[in-house]
């Protein structure tokens, strides 16, 4: 009972703000979508507590049959298991936090319907524990597109400006691309197992590990295929490079919007999915390959872009994308357990850092470029501080959340000994060092230094309301002891106990095993490396700041390639976008006009000169009607003597 009403009161919440919102006001749709998210939390929380601490049973709760089309059906169920708990506790915890600091952020909000975005934020909520609790994965595509639906109306709230509807749309068809791949990997799994319900299909992995599949012209093992169909999809959720695009544009919505995005629910899917299969997944060497390879890309290239941007939340955001590739990166060598940790870890400490920017910018007069901050830390305080946590755990410091998930992963990819782990932990060593090297970069640049803002900017500098700083504290309880707390159960010698049944490897998956007899080099380079960063940006800009402008000009071509982000728009824009249009402008310009319309016009132009001239004919006058029936008589009768001859 705890586990369904910390499923669905957001949903309730969600609809009573967004049906009445109008009729009982703002601060009634803030009272009664918080007090449903606060009620979650504490079900959520005890819920999770009661399975992983007290030995409550795990199940399945069924609600209702959703679908039955002959062989097909669908129930509407709620699977509780100790991934689900972990997700609900998450999830619910941290979005009631984002929830509770919109009040003082949305405070001043332009648009005058607050109510409509605590509507969308229940509902996204909603929609991401929906997702994680699904038993098939029908009910899981459902929240997946809830997600994505509710995401579209959040980075479009302000939808007035051009960029924020731009950037709506962007998330959304982007998005559409990976959830191609993801429905039919649905269509595959249903096709081999002959159900989508998850104790079905993980019960049947063993009987179709020989089963494949003829796909452009080759045979592929099925579990392959799916593997790769299910992770395109979580490429695009989960913003990874390629899909990624969508991601940084998103920031154009409320900061509230980009905690709950980047830390506790859309992005987070795809790395859960990637949990979820693992019983499918660990006897598909080559997508677990593919899943490695590119999560260590996104997590390197991330890095190296966030080293250069300006706007302090397009940077956060950078890091987000890095970070879930690291996550896929343990998924990938089979360290699941891994990435889920660092999932839970990273949700505090992202969270963290987005909303303690929303502080700045609240602060700021809504001002996000760093380079129009400085100076700021003896006029915020108590956020300085909490970024100052936020960047410890974001770098992997002792003994902050992150030095205990992060670190795992790196050792987990070593541990794989594999050439795919070998390059997984190389890429995501060197982004350990961009990651507290861009971190320190944008604390820098923001709090210390002589203020670069403008005197009327900085004359209205002050503390944010206790309502924002209050979350901001909770949140970082969780970036500094959520990894020492949880560090034993979820990677080390309980695992097995912890995860049950819900998070199954193969026989032959020692990776954890392996973590713990590692050379001491590879465990103490993930901590050397992120020192080695903060070093650098201490040195590039509280030492030497001149340094940073020397290089740009001395590598421009360089500089310009990480600004620009590696060019993916443009490049996007240039072979996809224009070609595009181009059709699109023919099609319309030749099918449309000149086809489609022009026929039945030109059709139509002729019958109307017809019919003109027709009733140029109709003079009213009887003696003309006379004469011309007079005129066919006579024509008449000569062409029937004509024939008679």
């Amino acid at each position: 009972m705890l586990y369904a009403v910390a499923i669905f009161a957001p949903l309730f919440g969600s609809a009573v703000a967004g049906l009445f919102g109008k009729a009982i006001g703002d601060r009634a749709a803030q009272a009664v979508t918080i007090t449903c998210m606060v009620l979650a939390s504490i079900c959520g929380v005890s819920a999770f507590i009661q399975l992983v601490y007290q030995g409550a049973p795990t199940g399945v709760l069924p609600i209702a049959t959703w679908v039955q089309a002959g062989p097909f059906h669908a129930t509407w169920a709620l699977r509780y298991d100790a991934l689900s708990a972990v997700m609900v506790a998450m999830v619910t915890t941290v979005a009631t936090l984002i929830h509770i600091y919109s009040i003082g952020y949305m405070a001043h909000d332009e648009n005058h319907t607050i109510w409509r975005f605590f509507s969308y934020l229940s509902l996204f909520s909603f929609a991401m524990l929906m997702l994680v609790s699904a038993d098939n994965l029908l009910q899981l595509f459902f929240g997946w597109e809830g997600v994505g639906l509710a995401s579209y109306l959040l980075i479009g709230y302000w939808y007035y400006r051009p960029s924020a509807g731009a950037a709506a749309m962007k998330a959304f068809i982007v998005n559409r691309i990976g959830d191609l791949g993801f429905a039919l990997g649905i269509a595959l799994v249903f096709l081999q197992f002959g159900s989508i319900e998850f104790g079905t299909v993980f019960g049947a992995v063993q009987a179709h590990m020989d089963a494949t599949y003829h796909v452009l012209g080759h045979t592929w093992r099925a579990y392959e295929v799916i593997g790769i169909l299910l992770f395109i999809g979580a490429m695009g959720k989960s913003a990874q490079i390629g899909l990624h695009v969508w991601l940084p544009d998103a920031m154009e919505g409320p900061t509230p919007v980009s905690a709950l995005i980047h830390a506790a629910t859309m992005v987070t899917a795809g790395v859960f999915l990637m949990a979820r299969f693992s019983p499918v997944l660990d006897y598909a060497p080559g997508a677990l390959g593919f899943v490695t390879f590119i999560g260590a890309t996104t997590a390197l290239f991330a890095a190296t872009v966030g080293c250069a941007q300006n706007d302090i939340k397009r940077v956060i955001a950078y890091s987000t994308c890095s970070q879930l590739g690291y996550m896929f990166v343990a998924a990938g060598v089979g360290a699941y357990q891994a990435s889920i940790f660092h999932l839970l870890t990273h949700a505090f400490f992202k969270a963290l850092l987005f909303l303690t920017a929303g502080s700045v910018i609240h602060a700021m007069s809504d001002e996000q470029d760093m380079r129009r901050m400085g100076g700021l830390w003896r006029m915020i305080p108590f956020t300085y501080a909490m970024m100052w946590v936020g960047n410890l755990a974001l770098g992997g410091v002792f003994p902050f959340a992150g030095y205990f998930s992060k670190d795992a992963i790196l050792e987990a990819a070593w541990a794989a000994h594999t050439a795919i782990g070998q390059y997984g932990f190389w890429c995501t060593l060197v982004a350990a060092f961009l990651t507290a090297f861009y971190s320190w970069r944008l604390l820098i640049m923001t709090f210390h230094g002589a203020p670069r803002a403008d005197r009327q900017v900085m004359a209205h500098v002050h503390e944010s309301p206790k309502v924002m700083l209050g979350p901001l504290l909770l949140l970082a309880i969780g970036a500094t002891f959520a990894g020492m707390v949880f560090r034993n159960q979820l990677i080390g010698a309980d695992w097995q106990a912890f995860w049950g049944n819900s998070i199954r490897i193969a026989a032959d998956n020692h990776v954890l095993r392996d973590m713990e007899s590692l050379p001491l080099w590879v465990s103490l380079s993930p901590s050397v490396f992120g020192l080695l960063g903060i070093g650098t940006a201490y040195l590039f800009y509280m030492v030497s700041p001149g340094i940073p402008g020397r290089l740009a000009a001395m590598f421009p071509a360089a500089y310009r390639f990480l600004l620009n982000k590696w060019y993916f728009d443009e490049l996007y824009d240039l072979a996809v976008v224009r070609p595009y249009r181009a059709l699109a402008r023919l099609l319309w310009q030749v099918g449309d006009v000149t086809l489609i319309d022009g026929v039945p016009n030109g059709l139509a132009a002729l019958t109307e000169e017809g019919a003109a001239g027709a009733v140029r004919l109709q003079t009213g006058s009887i003696a003309v009607y006379a004469f011309a029936m007079l005129i066919g008589l006579v024509l008449l009768v000569s062409i029937f003597l004509l024939f008679l001859r």
